[in-house]
């Protein structure tokens, strides 16, 4: 009941990875205490160890700086999704205005359409090939606009759908794989290494101890916690439980006006 409760409490979002790591500092200070009162503090804090932290941090500094390189271009993506489709949408009206055929206004509608699938994408609520076939599916609009348009208008709209097909699949390939799997791995290791270490160090006054292994803890954990999800930018669903996330405004902005370029025909 008592985590039911907890769980309908919202937490503000830049708050969530501390809350998350807070459990585990949790328990390092509680076998910290078990190891201090049973005499099993064996190791003693000497400049290799501290070496070792300082090798780690760098190492996690490598890793976030990776990470943020994709980052930074995730958060391009959404706009440029949403201007691409309503320049889509532009020659779709140029269309209507000319000929005020159904072909375009069916095409405005698809673009509408197409707008919320790319939404539930992002929530995992469509699968990529089938958004793959309905973006390939203006194919048959642009083959119905040959006899209603020049040229270099289906052209155009051509380009804007294979950039749409290149940022879908460059948004695939970001929240599918990781970066450096490999490096995650060993930074993960190491962490739990130092913090077994600190458990197991003897450091004189005893209170001092707690405060600087909770410290240390937190920041390592805290760390490893923040570049798995910086990793993944569209991370919008609960299983996922990110945090770090780029806006989807862009789009959802652009299904609110595409829709009022349907309803005004």
């Amino acid at each position: 009941m008592s985590s039911t409760i907890l769980n309908k409490v919202p937490v503000p979002t830049r708050w969530r990875l501390a809350i998350k790591t807070l459990p585990f500092i949790t328990v390092i200070i509680f076998l910290k205490f078990c190891v201090h009162s049973y005499g099993y503090e064996f190791l003693t804090l000497n400049s290799l160890f501290t070496a070792i932290i300082s090798a780690n941090i760098f190492l996690i500094g490598f890793l976030i700086s990776g990470t943020l390189v994709d980052y930074k271009e995730s958060e391009k993506l959404p706009g440029d999704l949403s201007s691409s489709l309503e320049a889509m949408a532009d020659e779709g009206i140029i269309i209507w205005k000319n000929k005020k055929s159904q072909e375009s206004k069916d095409y405005l509608l698809k673009i509408s359409q197409f707008n919320k699938a790319l939404i539930d994408w992002f929530y995992k609520k469509e699968h990529t090939d089938t958004l793959m076939e309905k973006l390939r599916s203006f194919n048959e609009d642009f083959l119905a606009f040959e006899n209603q348009t020049q040229a270099n208008f289906i052209v155009r709209m051509k380009q804007e759908q294979n950039s749409i097909r290149k940022m879908i699949n460059r948004i695939h390939t970001i929240r599918e794989t990781s970066f450096l799997g490999t490096g995650y791995a060993i930074a993960e290791i190491i962490t739990f290494i130092l913090v077994i270490g600190l458990i197991f160090i003897k450091m004189d006054p005893f209170y001092e101890s707690i405060f600087f292994i909770s410290f240390v803890s937190f920041i390592l954990i805290y760390m490893i916690y923040f570049i798995k999800d910086l990793d993944n930018p569209f991370g919008y669903t609960e299983e996922d439980s990110l945090v770090e996330n780029v806006s989807l405004k862009p789009l959802l902005d652009s299904q609110k006006r595409l829709e009022t370029y349907y309803q005004e025909k």
